[in-house]
């Protein structure tokens, strides 16, 4: 059944929005801008010959789909790189989310499309955030079948258990024969993270950034969550360090 956007502002919030903790303020379409900027010169710089780009995007992004925004995302940063990047030359691109949340958002943009292959490693949507998606059996549709591949891991999820998983997307990744990768990186699967059921410690993103070289792909990530810890900055320049060693 058809769905008409509303014109009233009450039923256009319910409309376009899939959570309603997301709100719109005076400045929101500014730094929402500025953050996809970052990620696309973030392509841009990889697509320059550098093996490694970080975009320090605020807000995120990985929860906006095709027409919803939520999660505290309005413009998906991670799908604008790999969208850049395939115009740039690039003939498939995969995008990697290793946030605790499901990336739902890159998901609906990319699921009927063979030229992006999408992974995401998140908590089970049966108890976590954005709920709906995210689940196993979601594979990708049409031109996109076998391009989408979930894996929802379960609370208290331990390191051992979670690179096994980034191991097989990150050769999943490999074998589609993506020519560049993009990272939707989140450190809420920190295990101090308030909002977070995994129990990855500081030294776990070091071995993760090391994995993420071992592919042998130019990487451009994309920050994503991360809540109410002190250990946040900590955690992401570990990922780095590990790409760049």
């Amino acid at each position: 059944m058809r769905q008409h956007p509303p014109r009233d502002i009450d039923g256009a919030l319910g409309y376009y929005a899939f959570a309603a903790e997301t709100s719109i303020t005076e400045g929101t379409y500014a730094a929402a801008r500025a953050a996809m900027d970052c990620a696309l010169s973030a392509a841009e710089h990889i697509n320059g010959g550098a093996k490694a780009a970080f975009a320090l995007c605020r807000p995120p992004g990985h929860h906006a789909a095709i027409d919803l925004y939520g999660g505290y995302s309005f413009i998906n940063n991670a799908a604008c790189a790999a969208e850049r990047l395939r115009d740039l030359g690039a003939a498939r691109v995969g995008v990697l989310d290793v946030d605790f949340h499901h990336g739902n958002g890159t998901q609906d943009i990319f699921y009927e499309r063979g030229d992006v292959y999408f992974a995401s490693l998140h908590g089970d949507p049966v108890d976590a955030f954005p709920y709906f998606l995210g689940f196993a059996d979601e594979e990708g549709a049409g031109e996109g079948l076998g391009s989408t591949k979930n894996y929802p891991l379960p609370r208290g999820t331990e390191f051992a258990a979670w690179s096994a998983a980034m191991d097989d997307a990150l050769h999943r990744i490999e074998a589609f024969g993506a020519e560049a990768l993009v990272v939707s990186l989140g450190v809420d699967t920190f295990e101090r993270d308030p909002i977070s059921t995994f129990k990855l410690k500081s030294e776990d993103y070091l071995l993760m950034g090391e994995r993420l070289k071992k592919a042998a792909l130019p990487v451009v990530v994309c920050m994503e969550g991360g809540y109410g810890v002190p250990e946040i900055g900590l955690n992401v320049a570990n990922v780095l360090k590990g790409i760049a060693s």
